[in-house]
């Protein structure tokens, strides 16, 4: 019998899904074995009807509330620490178990990495970063920041005072007036940021507009730099909500974004690899991270590449950290007065410009104030929820079985969702209060190890965070000197999440008093 072409084609077709299922098939065996030699059980189930697309609905509706975070955290107490379901066609895992964050940032570092659906997505924005890349290239970058956030750069608390001084000029003259402090910590941060990255403020504390976390203001022609480092980064979370297909969400406005951020940052890169082009000369004491990288390598991609991976934690972590501590703060009156106290014995009051400049030293001895900081940071970690995924077949060491206890098999290209949020309000961890502000628990011995990660742990742990710390604490030392007492303007009810990369309260509207 003589074979047409389309009967060629049938068999072609047959046996190429022959081989696939197969392949599939002997994967799945190969699993198996590999799950039973390391005693893995099942975890948990997630109810995941109709390939996981309802959790997806129910993810996207909590994200436009305001409420993804307590909705996520919300399957925990049902389902386990750790648990296995579907979202939008692919199985999902998360954990809130230490030893297991601990297994995939630490101690099986090298079975786990970011991912290249994760590179793929960010890219647009941040590029080749450290906050984008895995194996030799991360390790390249890592190396070349390390040295830059050594104990004498971060130290220097001198540099703050000039952008902390303008945000409190930008705060209502009179007493009890209405102030918005989240968009003003964000300009704050972005301020003292980009000085410190590139040698130039961009000054956004000075603007007319003042609105760096909002919409594009009417009339205006194109987003500030702020602005559109704002929308790109909205754009990425939509594009990770939907997983593998984050490639449908390319807008022209997403692009347009992306190249206002990359043209500013351009810009100075070219004066870092060309210094007779800057305007102003720099003075040889003032140390400037661009120009130390730009030693180091004279690649202009590689060198915006790493100055936005580090502005983003620079900026974003800092503003959320305050615009959640002063959020916190006028909520809880004693315990801004309690830690007023400690901050006016240390250094005075800030009234007609009395009161010392606190040292790097000094804000370090200041204890109930470093409650305060990380008990916010426990409530509410910059980055609330991360993951890891697989980079070949591994375990983690919790989860398995009806009580949680066993080992569960993690197989290659699975990503592990953990939420940060969740994990820091565990009754088991923190006590029956868990949910409550309460900074004296930080005097009682808990939070230690993998309970607490508001800095992420292990290789990948944050380089900056002492930097972070240390302008959160210098931010709210001056604020406290300043205002004898604040109130909330509005309702008292839970915060409105803004979750982008990290996130923040949508506004923190306070009254403030003058001592």
């Amino acid at each position: 019998m003589e074979l047409t072409f389309k009967s060629l084609l049938l068999l072609a077709a047959a046996f190429y899904f022959l081989l696939r299922i197969t392949a599939y098939l002997l994967i799945a065996h190969q699993n198996r074995i590999f799950a039973k030699s390391h005693n893995c059980l099942t975890p948990r189930r997630f109810p995941s009807s109709f390939l996981g697309l309802p959790n997806w609905v129910r993810v996207m509706r909590a994200a436009k509330r305001g409420d993804v975070l307590e909705h996520i955290a919300s399957r925990y107490p049902t389902y386990g620490n750790t648990w296995k379901g579907r979202i939008l066609f692919g199985a999902s895992i998360g954990t809130i178990e230490p030893e297991n964050i601990k297994a995939m940032l630490a101690t099986s570092f090298k079975d786990f990495g970011l991912g290249p659906e994760r590179h793929a997505n960010f890219y647009p924005l941040l590029g080749d970063g450290i906050f984008t890349l895995d194996g030799a290239g991360w390790e390249h970058a890592r190396a070349n920041l390390r040295p830059q956030f050594s104990r004498e750069q971060v130290s220097d608390v001198g540099a703050l005072e000039v952008h902390v001084q303008r945000l409190m000029n930008r705060l209502p003259e009179g007493d009890g007036e209405v102030a918005d402090l989240q968009s003003l910590f964000y300009c704050l941060t972005l301020d003292s940021a980009t000085e410190f990255l590139v040698g130039e403020s961009v000054d956004s504390l000075l603007s007319p507009e003042l609105n760096p976390t909002g919409d594009v203001d009417g009339g205006k022609e194109e987003m500030s730099f702020a602005q559109a480092f704002n929308v790109s980064q909205t754009y990425l979370i939509n594009r990770t909500r939907v997983r593998g297909l984050y490639w449908l969400i390319n807008t022209k406005r997403f692009r347009d974004a992306n190249a206002i951020v990359h043209r500013l940052v351009d810009k100075y890169v070219d004066m870092a690899l060309h210094p007779e082009k800057r305007a102003r000369k720099i003075s040889e004491k003032k140390y400037v991270f661009l120009d130390a990288i730009a030693a180091e390598t004279k690649d202009p991609k590689y060198l915006r590449d790493q100055t936005l991976n580090i502005l983003l934690a620079g900026r974003d972590t800092t503003a959320s950290l305050l615009s959640f501590t002063f959020w916190l703060l006028a909520r809880h009156p004693h315990i801004y007065k309690k830690l007023r106290e400690e901050i006016l014995l240390a250094f005075g009051t800030g009234r007609n410009g009395e009161g010392k400049h606190p040292s790097f030293s000094a804000l370090k001895d200041l204890t109930y104030l470093r409650y305060v900081l990380n008990e916010t940071l426990r409530l509410y970690p910059p980055v609330p929820l991360n993951g890891r995924s697989a980079l070949r077949n591994t375990v983690l060491p919790r989860g398995g079985g009806e009580d949680g206890l066993s080992p569960i098999f993690i197989p290659k290209g699975q990503r592990v969702d953990y939420s940060c949020y969740a994990l820091h309000r565990r009754k088991d961890l923190y006590g029956e209060d868990a949910d409550t502000f309460r900074p004296e628990r930080w005097g009682e011995g808990i939070g230690r190890g993998w309970e607490f990660l508001p800095f992420n742990g292990g290789p990948r742990i944050c380089l900056g965070q002492q930097y972070a710390l240390t302008e959160a604490s210098y931010t709210v030392t001056r604020i406290l000197q300043k205002y004898a007492r604040i109130e909330v303007a509005g309702t008292h009810t839970g915060p409105t999440m803004d979750l982008t990369l990290t996130v923040a309260p949508k506004k923190v509207l306070l009254r403030l008093w003058k001592a």
